[in-house]
């Protein structure tokens, strides 16, 4: 099945302009890995991820947190009452959600994640690490895969699945910058097994044998979600495939590239390098080509998505028309995509080079 197509309604083409040039600033994975999308699909992903990368910003970079989240729901009531704020991304996000019936539970539950953030949480469990990486990127993998037309529960659990995944991999890479911020996800029950007291290693945060330790065992959970994932994905209409299949190999390598250089994320940053980043592509593109037969029993949901998957399913989709994607359009994505990893790649090593 081809994806809807996106015909703006309020949104023009300049505010659509400006949620690809707040991307391209914010966003570079995501930039290459949205050429790989069908154009319609692509165009709404734009407004999509604009929206949660101003909401994002919006918690994160200013001053009154909760101020910052009470704001975001206002704005949400507006773009789902039709009445967006004047700004190219309510506007935009407003279209989004009409056209493809995004149930406002999702989002709501996206800015609930932001909201755990305001308040520092800390999770005790691999569990609750979970229900938080649900709310701030389970639901737009959800809103995805709503932009591509399924609406299956099984095919939406496993967008979960990705999306969590994702978010696993982003707290192994992060858990340095994340200490200096006053903030730790890691499951603090596995921090005190491995001998670490969580308060005395967030006022001095320091990387050790037993702190990588628990950075890899968050890393084979998030292994696992990829491999669950697989399924979803081939459950996708074939246009959308190499553009998911490409987020989940590139943000997967994140886990690999991290033990590889000793899992010590507190001192550095792990990079995965742009010549990785082709090879991976290339690994995603023969994915989709090659899909695997469905799982007999798909395995459930994670326990907080249920309440996601039910809001979709109590939200009747609205006709859409849809698009046929000529192969000749993947093949120039592909290309495009290439190129622009390749340029990357090339001013890495320029950069190498004069340092």
């Amino acid at each position: 099945m081809p994806p809807p197509s996106f015909e703006p309604g309020l949104a023009s083409p300049a505010d659509l302009a400006e949620c690809r040039a707040l991307l391209r600033r914010g966003s570079r994975t995501f930039s290459a890995a949205s050429l790989l999308l069908p154009a319609a699909v692509r165009e709404a992903a734009t407004g999509l991820y604009a929206f949660c990368r101003l909401a994002d910003d919006a918690v994160d970079l200013h001053g009154g947190r909760q101020e910052a989240v009470d704001e975001l729901h206002r704005r949400l009531r507006a773009a789902y009452a039709g009445e967006p704020w004047p700004d190219p991304v309510d506007r935009a996000f407003a279209d989004v959600v009409a056209r493809y019936a995004i149930p406002r539970a999702v989002p709501e539950a996206l800015l609930e994640g932001f909201l755990w953030d305001a308040q520092a949480r800390r999770y005790e469990t691999l569990v609750e690490v979970e229900a938080y990486a649900v709310r701030v990127a389970g639901t737009v993998g959800i809103m995805m895969t709503l932009l591509m037309g399924c609406r299956e529960p099984a095919t939406l659990a496993r967008a979960c699945d990705l999306g969590v995944a994702m978010q696993l991999s982003n707290i192994a890479r992060d858990v340095g910058e994340d200490a200096r911020a006053g903030r730790i996800y890691l499951p603090l029950a596995w921090l005190r097994e491995a001998g670490i007291d969580p308060d005395a290693w967030l006022r001095r945060p320091r990387f050790s044998e037993p702190l990588g330790d628990v950075i890899r065992r968050l890393l084979r959970a998030a292994d696992r979600l990829y491999e669950r994932a697989g399924d979803g994905i081939d459950r996708l209409p074939a246009p959308c495939r190499p553009g998911i299949q490409a987020a989940r190999y590139l943000y997967g390598a994140i886990g690999h590239e991290l033990e590889r250089r000793g899992l010590d994320s507190v001192g550095t940053r792990t990079v995965v390098p742009s010549r990785r980043k082709l090879a991976l592509l290339t690994r995603s593109l023969l994915a989709t080509v090659t899909p695997t037969a469905p799982a007999p029993e798909p395995p459930p949901p994670l326990p907080d998505a249920q309440f996601l998957l039910d809001a979709v399913a109590a939200t009747p989709p609205r006709t859409t028309t849809l698009a046929n994607v000529p192969f000749w359009d993947l093949r120039q994505r592909i290309v495009s995509v290439l190129d622009l990893f390749e340029r990357l790649e090339r001013r890495e090593l320029a950069r190498a080079g004069g340092g």
